[in-house]
């Protein structure tokens, strides 16, 4: 239960007491021990009179409608508008964030818009969206607002979308993924270097959330690694990424390469060339994986969807605009009468490539 200490924190659970009066945050493997007054490196939960709180429940970054495409989720209602959202802060410290203004904000103040759960749901409901996505900064820090509006939104039978780096603990990621119907996961690289140096993080506890979301949810998961140039390119990272990608989760788990761009503390890289985009999607489906991608860059072929039996083209997409659409009423390919794995319509969507901004 959600408990309210102002229009703005609350009492959390997945924390304790420990030594020289301070508390433990449990929620995701930082740990963060926290003294009084004293915030998580997320920013958002701190220590009041000797409890866990969340200081930022009910505000918002913004809202916008997005294509579902962007999130990025290419087998979960294509075509569809998702209404989006996030809060500020992150538990993660990686130095190419993308959202740095933010993941990485201590304005709450100034950045933040209110709305509570139900005003969000209902929101997403009287703009024609069939979900609603956690997204801009990670949902693990705002689990008790993701969670609270994942409730809302299903009693008007709106779907939940997590964009998440799947940093969270056991107890807090079972309840949290019980509410979602769909989770994009950031694999931000397959080395245990590349996460302590450069996000501040470790990889098995991701790598256990996303064995977990694939064999104990019935969440739909795709995956998202964005490529930088000397970090996590080679090769030899590829393929063993790929290849555990196909004997732990399967090979209907769909990969998306998205290119990166020099941003807050590794301006020295340089953008990722399309050719490194598209060796890592070969890569993948070399290994076996059914479904590989390639984001923020234009190439419609890698964008498509195609059988993975006969291969033909399935769904056609020009950025976020779909064109081609060859998946029979119960999500078969018309030709060979082979399943694609995904949540689809009857038909898609016609949102279109438009993002829209709105306000509540």
């Amino acid at each position: 239960m959600t408990t309210f200490i102002s229009h703005d924190t609350v009492k959390t659970g997945y924390w304790h007491k420990i030594e020289d009066e301070r508390i433990q945050c449990d929620l995701c493997p930082r740990y963060c021990k926290l003294h009084k007054d004293q915030r998580g490196l997320c920013f958002v939960r701190q220590n009041l009179e000797n409890e866990m709180v969340m200081t930022s429940y009910g505000r918002s970054s913004g809202f916008a409608i997005d294509p579902i495409e962007k999130k990025p989720l290419n087998h979960f209602l294509p075509g569809t508008p998702v209404f989006s959202f996030g809060t500020a802060g992150c538990n993660l410290a990686c130095k190419f964030c993308q959202n740095w203004d933010i993941s990485k904000s201590r304005e709450m103040d100034s950045l933040m818009s209110k709305a509570s759960p139900e005003a969000i749901a209902n929101a997403a409901l009287n703009y024609g969206c069939e979900s609603v996505a956690y997204t801009y900064n990670d949902p693990v820090i705002f689990h008790e607002y993701a969670i609270d509006t994942a409730k809302a939104c299903r009693e008007l039978g709106i779907k939940s979308v997590a964009v998440s780096a799947g940093y969270v603990t056991t107890e807090p990621r079972a309840e949290f993924y019980q509410w979602m119907d769909a989770a994009n996961i950031d694999l931000k690289a397959f080395t245990e270097r590349f996460y302590y140096q450069i996000t501040g993080a470790h990889l098995e506890p991701v790598l256990d959330t996303l064995k977990y979301i694939k064999h104990e949810t019935s969440t739909w998961l795709e995956l998202t690694t964005l490529i930088i140039p000397g970090e996590n390119d080679s090769q030899a990272e590829l393929e063993a990424m790929t290849q555990w990608v196909l004997e732990n989760l399967g090979p209907d788990v769909p990969m998306h390469f998205s290119a990166f761009h020099p941003d807050w503390k590794m301006l020295d890289k340089s953008p990722t060339p399309v050719k490194s985009l598209l060796l890592a999607r070969q890569i993948a489906l070399n290994n076996g994986v059914h479904y590989a991608y390639i984001g923020n860059a234009h190439d419609k072929s890698a964008d498509s969807t195609y059988c993975h039996s006969c291969g033909e083209l399935l769904i056609g997409r020009d950025w976020y605009e779909l064109s081609e659409w060859n998946l029979d009423n119960s999500g078969h390919c018309r030709f060979c009468s082979t399943p694609c794995a995904g949540i689809f319509r009857p038909q898609p969507g016609k949102w279109g490539t438009k993002s829209q901004r709105v306000l509540i």
